[in-house]
This record gives structure tokens, C-alpha cells and sequence, in this order.
């Protein structure tokens, strides 16, 4: 009897196990498909530490959190997901210790708050990725700055609605600060690659890249109304190889502005306006030296813009702008397509000065197009004029319904290679045209896109 009761116990026992063996299967089955990313060591999806994603509650914190976890891990990604909203407040990406090769997979939406509250004080920056090796940020997703409320702010001290989007953070009342922040920035960086993506409706610039090399731009969308103040397209400062192709830009300022402290800068293919055109400079503000060279700019169309090529300096600044080329730009009703101006000044209280930036070995090349002010101005400094300007195939012709205009030359000097529409007999003739420059531009100074492209 007692050999009974141990066998029956024994049975138990085993049926026991076998009940809690496949209890614990299917409970683990069922964490493990609720678990984030176990399949995938190497992914961090924002959702999976908190993120709402539905336009109203702040997200910011679980974007911190995930790429914490990323920046751990070589070659990760973080997954901002399709389908949702995502409120962020002003964050930085933080390096140097992060690993490389991190990419930030956007396919989802994210926008700024409207609330005054949010900024504080203000803030230079909305979303800004810095002091970084090899990161690139790619997706069909959408970074919407909502900056409306930030451009009817300077007619308007209270900041009342926002109606630019569902998901917008309605002020009840305040004062935005003074200081608008740009969309997106890359700062300190090497090895940059930004596709795919649209960046719309920013604060002030759309995306920036300040002290970074080796960057890459390509099929992206930059879009914010004509008359939206000072949203550049894309803002260049003191970077070096850089290659921005194949892109459409629609903003209120320059499709692209290339500042100091930039060199070897490939620009092609883009679509561009309405905006203010392509830009070098303003240079030399507040009597600073400035230097700019080995920048090509090729195959783009512009229109409904206020220039189309444009190289601008403050007058007491000092440094260099040259080798520069501009070439196959189709131009529609631009106001004044070419422009070099050494007297730049965005009010009325700047004063003259005898110190320039130096501008020389300026190309253009096969500029066709329509006006609505005047052709070409070379408006160049007394004492620092620009030399070795070259123009080759230059058809400008007015607008219909606009009075032919005469280009206007000061200080100016290069040489004609082609007769012009209309003819640029104000340019001083000399026989100097830089062709040693512009080897240079080519043969040497874009070897990086051989490694790049």
C-alpha cells in the first residue's frame, strides 16, 4: 500500500511539472512577443521606453532614454515609428562617447512645442545632434518646427493660437523669447548623412551644420512659407566637405547659406523656391575675418526668388572669398539673379569702412534665366575691389511685363569669355581669369567625394 501512495505521489509530481513546464512556455511566449526588440539587440524604438506618440503628451524624455541605450552600441538604430506624432521639447544628442555609425531612423513625425514655457529664456537650438562619429539621420518622416507662431511674434508681443497643426501646444498666454532656435543642427561632427527626411515650417533655420566635415545631404524636402523670416534652408559654418544634391527647397531666406570657415562644398541638383536664393556670406559682420573657398555650385533651378547666386560681405570685415564657381543655374523670375555686394547691410545704421573682404576668382557659367529688378550687380569695395570675376554664357533676360534693365558694375574686374544677355560692358577687362584657382576647386579640392559618392 505505502509502494501505491509513493507511485501515485510520483505521478503527481510529473504532472505537475509538465503543466507548470508548459505554463511557463506560454507565459514566456507571451512576454517575450510584448518584449521591445529582444530580436534585436542593435534596435531602439522610441515607443518601448515611454513615448506616447500621440502630439499632446511630451515625449521628450523617452527620446533621452532611448538614445542613451543606443549610444551604447556600435552601429544601432533608433526607431522614431510612422503613424505617430512626437512632441519634443529642445533636445540635444548627445557625444563624444557615443559609438559610431548611429542612425536615427525618422519615420514618424516630430514637433515643437508652441507653448512659451517650453523655451525658457530661449534657445539656439531645437533638435541638435553634436560632437558625433558617423551618424546619419534617414526616414520619410517629418521634423515640423510649427514656427508660425514664432514668425507672427515679431509683429504680436503675446502669443495667443497656433493653428499650424492638430497637434499643436495652444499658449494660454506669454511671450515667446527673442531668440528662435534653429530646426535641426549638427555641431561638431564628422561624417554626417542626412536623406530622405522633410524639414518644415522651422523657427528659424531649417537644418545646420556648424564646425562638421564629411557631410552628405541628399532627397530631402525643406519647406516653410515665402515670406517666413529668416528660415534658411540649410546654414553652413566653418565646415569642410560637404555635399548637398538632388533636393527641394521652398523657404524665406536662402535656399543655402555657406558662411565662414567653409571649404570644398559641392552643391547640385536642387530645386530652389521661393526663398532668397543661393548664398555666400554675409562675411566680415562685425569686423571679423572671414574665409570661404572651393565652392561649386551646379545644375539648379531657381525660382520666384529674391537672387539666385549671391556673395555678400559687411564692409569692415576682412579674409577672403574665392574660387568659387556658379554654373547651369536656370533662373525664373528672380529680382536680381547674379550679385556680389561688399556693402551688405540688413539696416540702416551700418557704417562705411575702407576694410574688405577680399572676392576673387568668382566663375559663372551658363546663368539663363529671367529678372524682375536688374540682371547682374557687382556692387565691390573701393579699396578691396573683386578681381578675376569670368562670366561664360549669360542670358538674363527681363520678365514679362518688366523694363529691360543694365547690369550694374562698381570696382569690378574679370574678363568675358562669351558675349552676354545683356551685354556686361561695365565689367572691367582683365586678362587674369584664375583659371589656377579653379584647377584647384576641381582636381584637388573635391577628391573626398570620391570616398563620398
Amino acid at each position: 500500500m505505502k509502494w501505491v501512495v509513493n507511485q501515485f505521489t510520483f505521478a503527481l509530481i510529473i504532472i505537475a511539472t509538465i503543466v507548470f513546464s508548459a505554463f511557463s512556455s506560454s507565459c514566456s511566449d507571451e512576454h517575450s512577443s510584448a518584449a521591445p526588440n529582444n530580436s534585436d539587440p542593435t534596435t531602439f524604438n522610441v515607443l518601448d521606453y515611454g513615448a506616447k506618440g500621440d502630439g499632446h503628451a511630451d515625449d521628450t524624455k523617452a527620446f533621452e532614454d532611448a538614445w542613451e541605450a543606443a549610444c551604447k552600441i556600435d552601429s544601432s538604430t533608433m526607431v522614431v515609428p510612422s503613424g505617430k506624432v512626437f512632441l519634443i521639447k529642445p533636445i540635444s544628442f548627445a557625444g563624444p562617447n557615443c559609438r559610431q555609425n548611429i542612425v536615427f531612423q525618422l519615420d514618424g513625425k516630430i514637433i515643437a512645442p508652441t507653448d512659451p514655457k517650453s523655451w525658457g529664456s530661449g534657445s539656439l537650438k531645437w533638435i541638435e545632434f553634436t560632437k558625433l562619429n558617423k551618424i546619419t539621420i534617414k526616414g520619410k518622416g517629418v521634423i515640423d518646427g510649427q514656427g508660425s507662431v514664432w514668425w507672427n511674434n515679431d509683429d504680436d508681443s503675446s502669443v495667443e493660437e497656433s493653428t499650424t497643426s492638430p497637434f499643436s501646444v495652444l499658449p494660454s498666454s506669454g511671450k515667446l523669447p527673442s531668440t528662435k532656435p534653429t530646426a535641426l543642427r549638427f555641431y561638431g561632427s564628422d561624417g554626417v548623412t542626412v536623406t530622405g527626411i522633410t524639414i518644415q515650417n522651422s523657427q528659424q533655420m531649417h537644418l545646420k551644420f556648424d564646425s562638421c566635415t564629411n557631410v552628405q545631404v541628399f532627397d530631402i524636402k525643406i519647406s516653410s512659407p515665402g515670406d517666413s523670416p529668416n528660415t534658411d534652408g540649410i546654414h553652413l559654418q566653418e565646415s569642410q566637405n560637404v555635399v548637398l544634391h538632388s533636393s527641394t527647397f521652398a523657404c524665406g531666406d536662402d535656399c543655402v547659406s555657406i558662411q565662414t570657415g567653409c571649404s570644398n562644398i559641392f552643391i547640385h541638383d536642387l530645386n530652389c523656391g521661393p526663398s532668397h536664393g543661393i548664398s555666400i556670406g554675409g562675411l566680415g559682420k562685425d569686423n571679423t575675418k572671414a574665409f570661404v573657398s572651393n565652392i561649386t555650385v551646379q545644375n539648379i533651378n531657381i525660382q520666384n526668388s529674391l537672387t539666385a547666386v549671391r556673395i555678400k560681405s559687411w564692409q569692415g570685415g576682412s579674409g577672403s572669398c574665392k574660387n568659387v564657381m556658379f554654373s547651369n543655374i536656370q533662373v525664373s523670375d528672380a529680382e536680381t539673379p547674379i550679385i556680389i555686394d561688399q556693402y551688405y547691410c540688413d539696416n540702416s545704421k551700418c557704417k562705411n569702412s575702407t576694410s574688405a573682404v577680399a572676392v576673387s576668382a568668382i566663375n559663372y557659367v551658363n546663368i539663363k534665366g529671367t529678372y524682375t529688378k536688374e540682371p547682374v550687380r557687382f556692387a565691390c569695395s573701393d579699396s578691396v575691389p573683386c578681381s578675376g570675376l569670368t562670366l561664360d554664357n549669360i542670358s538674363l533676360e527681363p520678365s514679362k511685363g518688366v523694363k529691360d534693365s543694365a547690369p550694374f558694375c562698381w570696382k569690378a574686374s574679370g574678363k568675358l569669355n562669351t558675349k552676354t544677355v545683356p551685354p556686361i560692358t561695365c565689367l572691367q577687362q582683365s586678362s587674369n581669369t584664375f583659371k589656377l584657382g579653379i584647377h584647384m576647386l576641381t582636381s584637388k579640392g573635391f577628391n573626398f567625394l570620391r570616398e563620398l559618392l
